[in-house]
């Protein structure tokens, strides 16, 4: 009865949408055009054709999300459409800043992190003025769409203050439905393909959240609106309670704890609660300044990006120094190229964003947001028995060097979904090595990907890629 409700007022609130339908398809051709990149400044030539802009998706509080489409390298029209949305925390707020105690949280740009250095067709130059091909993007196999989401992260807006006070799970999975519903109006090319989510980190919250949106939303029309197949979610934040037990238990068996913390947390903290008792705080505190050291949590191998000057929490030898040393061609320093690169006035103009003509400069992550979530549900597992039922092709995979939201964590929640073995636990291949572990059961897909951290595109490209085109075909991972 209650879903029922929901159903109802999800419908009824849209419905005055669907009724100018008729009329919005008349301007469909001008709208699209209005919204085309002729070309990005600094950009390479490409044979795939470029969108972006806004699409309002509450006009009484002026929220209005930001997209930017970058279509199939070849035959977009045979592709599928893929939604692409971000949820990682701020890197440099992580590196020795309490993971554990905060957890990764909302906030990011899918601007910043998964178009422009993970599976989009760019990477930006060090400069920030300029951009290169990425030679495993995505779009190679699907029309790529990403959505900055919600409401205040990068270049999305609301004119109604209050809004970004109060950001949280359930208005943000509202508003991507509105933002889904609208745009699909304006590409009505889009309106019957074959449709999936992708994303990662607190996108293992938005992913599932907006499924069940949409699955409730196809189920009270006549004819589903949305040709939903599924979604693949990446180091996704689960559970409360296994996320955390997960992370330090990472912590301990990598070596990066002593024994005695470990246990004590273990003792003094219980994380089937919200808040913890200020003892728990202190040694989660203790753990990650004085034990730790200066290491990139979300991906511990690797060497952090060093850019800020004096700043207290770096070692005396690399204070008042900018370090971006290249590890097999990953690049510690992305983000910052990314905030130099779209807040040029010519890309921003290029792009069609910053209309509203904002007063602080773009950046790739709004500690705002983050910090003044409201509603976060606490564990995901309920959702995901809901969707089960929905038939849907769902994959989980983890970087196995992340400990922001670690491998551990996922497959503790995992296994309390009472899942049920179809294909047993095996190593698949990439170029003769092994990418990762998988198994597959009847009602999803769990892999990891071997040596990548919490952004698996940005550490593995190759590796991510054969996952997802694995994962588009509905194909087990390579055996050999």
């Amino acid at each position: 009865m209650v879903f029922q409700s929901v159903v109802l007022k999800l419908f009824m609130s849209l419905l005055f949408f669907s009724s100018t339908i008729t009329t919005a398809i008349a301007t469909l051709p001008k709208q699209q055009e209005l919204d085309r990149i002729s070309a990005l400044p600094g950009q390479p030539p490409v044979t795939f054709s470029q969108f972006s802009g806004y699409v309002t998706v509450n006009e009484q509080h002026g929220r209005a999300l930001f997209y930017w489409l970058t279509e199939a390298t070849s035959f977009p029209e045979k592709k599928p459409l893929v939604l692409w949305l971000n949820g990682v925390i701020d890197p440099n707020h992580l590196i020795n800043n309490y993971a554990l105690h905060n957890c990764a949280g909302p906030g990011a740009s899918s601007v910043a992190f998964g178009a422009s250095e993970e599976i989009g067709p760019f990477r930006i130059n060090s400069t920030g003025s300029s951009l290169y091909l990425n030679e495993y993007s995505w779009n190679r196999e699907a029309n790529l769409l990403f959505l900055e989401s919600p409401a205040g992260v990068g270049f999305s807006y609301t004119n109604t203050s209050s809004n970004l006070k109060d950001p949280g799970d359930k208005r943000t999975a509202e508003d991507a439905l509105v933002f889904l519903i609208r745009w699909m109006s304006r590409f009505p090319q889009y309106r019957h393909r074959e449709f999936y989510i992708a994303g990662e980190s607190y996108a293992g919250h938005y992913i599932p959240q907006l499924a069940e949106k949409i699955v409730e939303y196809n189920k009270a029309l006549l004819q589903p609106a949305f040709n939903f197949k599924g979604f693949i979610v990446g180091n996704p934040v689960f559970d409360n309670y296994y996320d955390k037990i997960g992370v330090i238990t990472y912590y301990w068996t990598h070596s990066m704890i002593s024994d005695r913390i470990y246990h004590d947390i273990l003792n003094e903290c219980n994380f089937k609660e919200v808040n913890q008792s200020s003892v728990c705080n202190g040694r989660q505190i203790y753990a990650e300044k004085y034990e730790l050291g200066f290491v990139d949590q979300y991906s511990i191998y690797t060497t952090p990006c060093v850019t800020l000057i004096n700043d207290t929490w770096a070692p005396p030898r690399l204070r008042n120094t900018l370090l971006h040393p290249r590890v097999s061609g990953y690049d510690p320093c992305t983000r910052n190229y990314a905030e130099k690169y779209y807040n040029l006035p010519e890309v921003q103009k290029a792009m069609h964003a910053n209309v509203t003509g904002i007063l602080h400069n773009w950046i790739a992550h709004s500690a705002d947001i983050q910090n003044n979530w409201t509603d976060s549900e606490f564990s995901m597992l309920p959702t995901y028995k809901k969707l089960f039922a929905a038939d849907l092709r769902i994959w989980v995979f983890s970087g196995d060097t992340d400990s922001v939201v670690p491998v551990i964590s996922t497959r503790l929640a995992l296994n309390h979904l009472n899942l049920t073995v179809k294909t047993k636990w095996y190593p698949w291949y990439a170029d003769d090595q092994v990418g990762g572990w998988t198994e597959v059961y009847d009602q999803l897909t769990f892999a990891t990907v071997r040596g990548a951290g919490h952004e698996v595109p940005l550490f593995q490209p190759k590796r991510a890629f054969i996952l997802f085109k694995s994962f588009l075909a509905g194909k087990e991972l390579p055996h050999s």
